[in-house]
C-alpha cells in the first residue's frame, strides 16, 4: 500500500513538473524543512535551507520568464527535457524502500518522467495554440493557469495523492474526447 501511495505522490509531483519544473521541487523542499515529508535516501539535499532558497529563486525566475512574450515559447524547448528529468527525480525522491533500487529508478523514469513529459508537451501545444490564435496576448493567462496548477497539484499530491491521480486520469479522458470531437468536427467541415 505504501508503494502505491508513493507512486501516486510521484505521479502528482511529476505532473506538476510538466507545468513548471521548479514549483514541485520547491514544495518538496518546504515540506522537507517543515517535517511534512522525508525524502528518500540520497535526496536529503531537499531539506537543506540553501537548496530551498535556490529553488525559490529558480521558481520565481521561471514563473516570471513565462510572462515575457516569445521567451515563453523559447522556454518550452528547454522545459520539455527539464520537466522529464524533474519528474523522474521527484518520483524517485518519494519512492519507498520497499522496491529495489532498479525498480525504483525504472518506475521513476517511466512513470515520473513519462507523466511530466506528457503534461509538458500538452502545455507546449496549448501555448502554441494560444500564440497562433491570439498572437500571444492570451499567453499570460495560460502561464498563470500553469503555475497555479503546478502549485495546487504539488501540495495536493502530499495530502490526497490518490485523488490527484484519479482527477488526472479523468481530465486526460476528457481531453482526449475533446480532441477527438474537434478532429471529427474539422473533418466534417472540410468535407462540406
Amino acid at each position: 500500500m505504501e508503494t502505491i501511495l508513493s507512486l501516486c505522490i510521484g505521479i502528482g509531483l511529476s505532473a506538476a513538473c510538466g507545468f513548471r519544473v521548479f514549483v514541485p521541487l520547491l514544495v518538496m523542499s518546504v515540506a522537507s524543512l517543515t517535517g511534512l515529508f522525508e525524502p528518500m535516501k540520497g535526496f536529503e539535499w531537499l531539506a537543506m535551507p540553501s537548496v530551498c532558497i535556490g529553488l525559490t529563486v529558480a521558481t520565481v525566475c521561471e514563473i516570471g520568464a513565462y510572462y515575457i512574450p516569445w521567451v515563453d515559447n523559447a522556454l518550452d524547448s528547454i522545459s520539455t527535457p527539464a520537466a522529464m528529468i524533474a519528474g523522474t527525480l521527484t518520483t524517485m525522491a518519494v519512492s519507498t524502500g520497499e522496491m529495489s533500487p532498479f525498480a525504483s529508478w525504472a518506475a521513476a523514469i517511466i512513470v515520473g518522467g513519462g507523466t511530466a513529459s506528457a503534461v509538458q508537451l500538452s502545455t507546449v501545444a496549448v501555448r502554441g495554440l494560444s500564440t497562433a490564435t491570439t498572437g500571444g496576448i492570451a499567453n499570460p493567462l495560460v502561464s498563470t493557469t500553469e503555475w497555479i496548477s503546478a502549485l495546487l497539484i504539488s501540495v495536493l499530491s502530499f495530502f490526497v495523492p490518490v485523488f490527484v491521480v484519479i482527477a488526472g486520469i479523468i481530465l486526460m479522458i476528457i481531453g482526449i474526447r475533446w480532441i477527438r470531437r474537434k478532429k471529427q468536427e474539422n473533418l466534417n467541415h472540410s468535407a462540406v
